[in-house]
């Protein structure tokens, strides 16, 4: 620095795509670049393992400026009425009854364009709408969809003729999503809303309700005076425009919404396509029912890592305003086994009998112990048989598993299952007398529902 000045441009001189491309095509050392490092949403999107200025259209777009993708001030109002505004374009009910990002962005444009359409005065009614989004917990996913709604609207509504910016700019009033909450593990709900709230400010919002869920009201507002108060977000506008992520997924969001979008109009619009929009609910929900029994989507508290210890048969446990929730099959499951130690005094008892390599034994002890613990087992561990036990599973590597069943099954009279999927020796341990088989591949609702039936679990 002979004149004294940092010159960063010069000490680090762009770098093409190229370069990065052939940097992870080495370190990949032949994988497929496509299955190792690209994921894809249930809408189908793709997402990139980074991304760059040319992914990323609008970048450059100011806050305030059409399609008004990029918010303004971010002074959003408290809103502790859970109740939907009079007059507001409900599209919170698609994302509590399963919807995916797109198709929430499809089905309330296409509302929103049938309710234009109606009025006398398209300008006026634009003006006045409120929409009203649910925010879920897909963090960067739900930032980008409040963004997305907005390029949406202005575009659709400016078809209409309108050029005013507070009717073509969405007005959004955002709430914390419930489809995602559940009776068990309140503070795991407290962690999501969170988020949702974190989200919902960052992706612009106009008002918020952070919706409780099983935590304490009072901590509902608090989140938001957190993100006032100490975290100063309502001073900043559009805090993630201009990150190459969010831009790029808030332009992928509203290209497939708008295909979606233009499906529903040439059906008619929306008020006439709502048997295409319930199929296509159901279809969703059913999928995000599926990946959470098969335990492809986690949900903490719910399909993995069980509070042991935690009971709410006796409990206020109810979330009423929830259409749909994805914990419930889980929920049901659980109370059952409450309500069969309620009325037995007992719980049914699983031993994870522990035995050989130290690493497998460890692995597939908490694997089982995790998923057992969802359906409210109380769970052991131990080297031993335990007689109190009700079901017994063993852990330990696949080479060693048909010595131990010859071993253990004689010894007790509760039914013993292997903890792993062996496939060379499940002749042989099956007519060693194991019972079954628990691993990653199972359907961890038909497997609990399985074992409280063959345990005699009342309904």
């Amino acid at each position: 620095m002979p004149d004294g000045k940092l010159n960063l441009a010069e000490e680090f001189p762009p770098v093409p795509t190229g370069h990065w491309e052939a940097a992870i095509e080495a370190d990949l050392k032949g994988a497929d670049y496509e299955k190792r490092l690209v994921w894809k949403t249930e809408d189908g999107i793709a997402v990139r393992p980074y991304y760059r200025k040319e992914h990323a259209p609008g970048a450059d777009l100011a806050p305030g400026q059409f399609p008004y993708t990029r918010g303004v001030a971010q002074f959003w109002e408290i809103v502790e009425d859970p109740a939907i505004p009079e007059g507001a374009l409900n599209a919170a009910r698609f994302h509590e009854n399963g919807a995916t990002s797109v198709q929430e962005l499809a089905f309330a444009l296409a509302e929103g364009v049938d309710r234009l359409a109606a009025a006398e005065d398209p300008a006026a009614e634009a003006a006045a709408l409120t929409f009203v989004f649910a925010v879920g917990s897909n963090y960067f996913f739900e930032i980008a969809k409040l963004r997305a709604a907005r390029m949406l609207w202005a575009q659709a509504a400016s078809a209409f003729g309108i050029e005013a910016p507070d009717a073509l700019r969405m007005r959004i009033h955002a709430r914390t999503a419930l489809a995602n909450k559940s009776i068990y593990d309140p503070y795991t709900n407290l962690l999501r809303s969170t988020t949702e709230a974190l989200s919902a400010v960052i992706g612009g919002c106009d008002a918020l309700t952070v919706m409780p869920a099983r935590y304490p009201e009072r901590l509902a507002r608090n989140v938001q005076l957190v993100l006032k108060e100490e975290s100063h977000l309502d001073g900043v506008a559009d805090p993630a425009g201009g990150s190459y992520y969010v831009e790029a997924l808030t332009d992928a969001l509203a290209r497939e919404a708008w295909k979606l979008f233009q499906q529903i109009e040439q059906q008619g619009g929306f008020a006439a396509a709502q048997g295409f929009v319930d199929e296509a609910l159901a279809a969703s929900r059913a999928a995000k029912e599926k990946a959470l029994a098969t335990r492809r989507k986690t949900l903490v508290g719910v399909n993995n890592y069980p509070d042991l210890g935690e009971r709410v048969l006796t409990e206020a446990t109810d979330l009423a305003q929830a259409e749909w929730r994805v914990a419930r099959a889980f929920e049901e499951i659980r109370l059952r086994t409450e309500r069969h130690a309620a009325d037995t005094g007992r719980t049914p008892r699983v031993l994870l009998l522990k035995r050989g390599d130290v690493k497998m034994r460890m692995a597939r002890a908490t694997f089982c112990q995790n998923f057992f613990g969802c359906a409210g087992f109380e769970i052991a561990e131990s080297a031993e048989l335990d007689p109190a036990a009700d079901l017994v599973i063993l852990c330990s590597s696949d080479a060693e598993y048909l010595d131990l069943a010859r071993e253990i099954v004689p010894q007790t009279d509760a039914p013993v299952i292997v903890a792993g999927n062996p496939k060379e020796q499940i002749a042989e341990l099956q007519a060693a007398g194991v019972a079954g088989f628990v691993h990653v591949l199972s359907n961890q609702v038909e497997t609990l529902t399985e074992w409280q039936n063959k345990l005699g679990v009342n309904q």
